[in-house]
């Protein structure tokens, strides 16, 4: 069986795919599921659920709502449940199943592990791999809880130095080409996020676009003019110019 959560939440288990309809059943999953094989309190849960706006008997009711999960979990042939009653809480026990950010995480140690030993084509597909464990927004509407909310937020960032990882890559091993319109479009969803500026205006240079690379150079200035307030980064402002002087150690290798 293996537990999603870098997407809307859902459970796989061979050919059938479940999600949960109780929204409030769905945050105690995916906060057991963001902290499996970890103790998470009672307390913790009832926060994670209804926030500031407990009800006088939430203990209980999160009772029933463990309750109703096991049941949801329950598979043939598998007696006991993931979900273990401890004395101050309850923990997920992941066993054999799979949890996709705990496949992620290993994707991504594979490929900075293959980068650093000069396997790049490697890294580059170990990386490519793990982008495409994401589909969809991370927990979507489960977000209220610092529990959810706390991994969102760590799975966001994980995921933007994994693209930009795979992007560098891809780069080392001269596929700029392929590269331009995915970059356009991180960019597109991402506007204020720097790195993406500066490997498409790599990736135009090696590509032949050298007026395209300015152009990108420019739209970035005016981003961050108009919406922080900045300027381009050092870094970006050296490739800026190494683009103007057509540097030669800008070539791919």
């Amino acid at each position: 069986m293996r537990y999603e959560i870098l997407r809307p939440l859902r459970v796989v288990d061979g050919s059938s795919i479940t999600s949960l309809g109780a929204r409030k059943i769905e945050v105690l999953l995916a906060a057991l599921l963001v902290r499996a094989d970890q103790v998470v309190s009672s307390e913790d849960l009832v926060k994670e659920i209804w926030g500031t706006r407990a009800p006088r008997q939430a203990i209980a009711t999160l009772q029933v709502y463990v309750s109703q999960l096991r049941k949801f979990l329950r598979r043939p042939g598998r007696p006991d449940s993931p979900i273990v009653t401890e004395r101050s809480g309850y923990v997920l026990r992941l066993g054999t199943d799979e949890l996709d950010f705990h496949i992620f995480q290993d994707l991504v140690r594979q490929g900075r592990a293959a980068q650093r030993a000069g396997r790049t084509q490697e890294a580059c597909e170990a990386y490519e791999e793990g982008l495409g464990l994401r589909r969809g927004p991370v927990l979507e509407d489960l977000r209220d809880g610092a529990i959810v909310n706390g991994f969102v937020c760590w799975a966001e960032q994980a995921w933007l130095e994994c693209v930009e990882a795979f992007v560098d890559a891809g780069l080392e091993l001269g596929r700029h080409r392929e590269f331009v319109s995915f970059l356009y479009a991180r960019i597109e969803e991402l506007p204020l996020h720097e790195a993406f500026y500066r490997q498409l205006m790599l990736a135009l240079h090696r590509s032949g676009c050298r007026a395209d690379a300015l152009s990108v150079y420019q739209s970035a200035r005016t981003v961050l003019g108009q919406e922080l307030g900045l300027e381009p980064s050092a870094a970006l402002k050296r490739l800026h110019q190494a683009v103007l002087v057509d540097a030669p150690e800008l070539e791919a290798a």
